[in-house]
């Protein structure tokens, strides 16, 4: 802890120095696509190296990306049936009542803060030659290729069309920036890659981060991280061997085991002290003096009866999802308050955001093991009644596919997922298709504007 207080003090420091740099350059920066923004940064160090590397942790702190504004964009586009938006922000209404619009600014903070972040990783992967310890050179490169392919993987499922969705080789992805923009120029004007090739880059990533990566690493990324992020691409991709194979490396490698209770996995700041619980295969931390719990802010809401709860109370949960769950499920994990139900997985306000958990490797497990005919690790029934019975439900004696996804939903509802699902799994979201356009979100119009070789998406 005393090293991560160390690492973000003079990662502040650094921030502060540059912005009297960046300051002077406002203009300029007004006319160069965000993932072509430079970091004029010498790393002539190991000490700046491992202060930029923080940089990146600082970047998925953000709220406009894993802080929870790229899962709360997930699942108001994905989940209109199941959630009632009534908050005031008009580019959260847009996204919810599929109307969003090229100058959406969540749309735009999440491209930006994404490349942002992606370039603070390209500096580290640059620069790898100034750390000497082996060991440390390793994690210090995984952790930087496991952030940089975790940012690509949002980037591609929210602005370009899924897995799928016509031919994935020629359908425009997202631009692929995989060194440092130090001068910008013409050449930084990047067209979108394809699809296909984000995603080969995403899987080379986490491929080579997950061998590079330690088993324990604190609050940072670990070889267990980057193999679940692994499996969920792969589970994307549908490629169910490698999805259940990187999955199975989780469950039978990490020491990690479920959570007895389910209701123990959250308010992490308010009830565990701010311990991360074990089941957390990664989360961004959110404490008192950094970050924004995101997911908190929309979904959460102050309940007098429990001290340390906060939110605008913007998504409301619907009796149509509440009659979805089973007597008896611990996951029917909902406060009513106002005439209104929540759910109580983010009324913590300064409490971790879950980017995976070890409950989805053995629903992906389950999955992969059912669709490949085979049995991996363990049976499709068995895996799905590790789920189930945790959550306070019978066993069941035979498994379906529906009954495995089914609990996919119900076991990871409310943590940015229902988008993506629906488009994996080709289900309609309300009375929209899953191929609609209105489904991705648009290219931000500032870089349609200043990037002239971009390509806007269909119906912006």
């Amino acid at each position: 802890m005393k090293l991560y207080q160390y690492k973000y003090k003079m990662w502040s420091v650094l921030v502060a120095l540059l912005g009297f740099a960046l300051a002077g350059c406002e203009k300029r920066l007004d006319i160069i696509p965000f993932q072509s923004i430079t970091e004029d940064l010498a790393l002539n160090t190991e000490a700046d190296v491992l202060v930029t590397l923080t940089g990146c942790y600082d970047g998925i702190q953000s709220a406009a990306t894993l802080g929870g504004e790229i899962m709360v964009l997930n699942d108001l586009i994905g989940n209109t049936p199941n959630i009632n938006f009534t908050g005031t922000f008009a580019g959260l209404n847009d996204a919810y009542n599929t109307l969003m619009v090229a100058n959406n600014s969540f749309a735009a903070g999440t491209w930006a803060s994404a490349y942002n972040t992606i370039n603070r990783c390209n500096n580290v992967l640059g620069a790898l030659d100034k750390v000497a310890t082996p060991a440390k050179k390793s994690s210090v490169e995984g952790e930087a290729l496991f952030i940089r392919a975790t940012l690509y993987f949002e980037l591609v499922r929210l602005f370009a069309k899924t897995i799928g969705d016509g031919n994935a080789s020629t359908n425009p992805g997202v631009p692929l920036v995989l060194q440092a923009t130090r001068v910008v120029s013409d050449a930084d004007n990047r067209t979108r890659s394809s699809v296909q090739d984000v995603y080969n880059q995403i899987v080379a990533d986490l491929t080579r981060a997950e061998t590079l990566l330690p088993a324990t690493n604190g609050n940072y990324a670990t070889k267990w991280a980057a193999a679940a992020i692994l499996s969920r691409v792969h589970l994307m991709l549908k490629n169910y061997p490698a999805a259940r194979d990187a999955a199975n490396r989780v469950i039978s490698g990490s020491g990690k085991v479920l959570n007895p209770d389910f209701t123990k996995l959250w308010f992490t700041a308010i009830r565990n002290g701010g311990v991360t619980p074990s089941e957390y295969l990664f989360a961004v931390k959110v404490t008192t003096q950094d970050g924004t719990n995101a997911m908190n802010t929309y979904f959460g809401r102050t309940i007098s009866s429990i001290p340390g709860t906060a939110g605008r109370s913007d998504c409301k949960i619907t009796n149509a999802h509440l009659a979805l769950y089973e007597p008896g499920d611990s996951r029917k994990f909902f406060v009513l308050s106002g005439g209104s139900n929540y759910t109580q997985k983010h009324l913590d306000r300064f409490g971790d955001v879950p980017v995976v958990r070890l409950a989805e490797m053995y629903l992906t497990r389950a999955e992969s093991n059912f669709r490949a005919g085979t049995v991996i690790g363990a049976t499709p029934l068995a895996d799905v009644n590790a789920i189930r019975v945790r959550a306070g439900l019978p066993a069941l004696t035979t498994v379906t596919l529906n009954d495995i996804t089914k609990e996919r939903s119900l076991e990871l509802a409310f943590e940015g997922h229902t988008l993506h699902e629906a488009k994996r799994l080709q289900q309609s979201v309300g009375k929209t298709e899953w191929n609609s356009p209105k489904l991705i979100m648009p290219i931000p119009q500032r870089e349609m504007d200043v990037n002239k070789n971009l390509v806007q998406n269909a119906g912006y």
